[in-house]
């Protein structure tokens, strides 16, 4: 279970400061304090965290490190292209682990493991590092050749629609698949199948 909590945590974590990102620069219109408040928003986990006395994780850290090294970077230079490039980077490190198909297979409750056939389990895998990797690529291009509103709608519509509608898409499909098999193991008709 902890890989796909970290990429949750990770998409999560990207999702919460690019947007707090946007607020900030929309409301403020300043570079320096929407820079600023991103890299608040990557500290203050990790600062809970510490005040806990509790582990930091790795993708905090990494969250932290990313938010701060894109940010500086625009802060200095002006431009809000390098925090822009942020979720790139979160979704190419999301596609690299997710390269192996069966990633998933550990992350399912039981009653998926056993009746949705491993090919479907290991090409939804695929399907999802390709997922990642095109909306890694597509938010880099938008980053460096639009501007901060049309990120800002892909990063908020676009990105986060995908992901719910690629979820919502393997549900169905691995719902099906359970129910039809669970009802042919019972000697019964799959409902809708004829």
């Amino acid at each position: 279970m902890e890989p796909l909590r970290q990429a949750l945590g990770h998409i999560l974590d990207d999702f919460v400061s690019a947007v707090l990102f946007l607020i900030a620069y929309g409301a403020s219109g300043s570079l320096h304090t929407a820079v600023g408040i991103a890299i608040l928003a990557a500290l203050t986990p990790v600062a809970w965290c510490l005040l806990q006395q509790r582990r930091v994780e790795p993708r905090q850290w990494a969250s932290l490190s990313l938010t701060s090294a894109l940010g500086t970077g625009s802060w200095f230079l002006g431009s809000p292209r390098f925090i822009m490039a942020k979720p790139s980077a979160v979704h190419f490190a999301l596609a690299a682990a997710m390269r192996r198909g069966d990633w998933m297979i550990p992350h399912l409750n039981t009653t998926a493991r056993e009746n949705v056939p491993k090919p479907v389990i290991v090409t939804a895998g695929y399907a999802w590092a390709v997922l990642m990797a095109a909306l890694g690529l597509t938010n880099l291009i938008i980053a460096l050749y639009f501007d901060v509103r049309v990120w800002a709608w892909f990063v908020a519509v676009i990105s986060v629609g995908a992901k719910l509608a690629a979820l919502t898409l393997q549900y169905v499909v691995f719902r099906a698949l359970v129910r039809r098999k669970l009802a042919r193991a019972a000697g019964l008709r799959p409902t809708g199948v004829k």
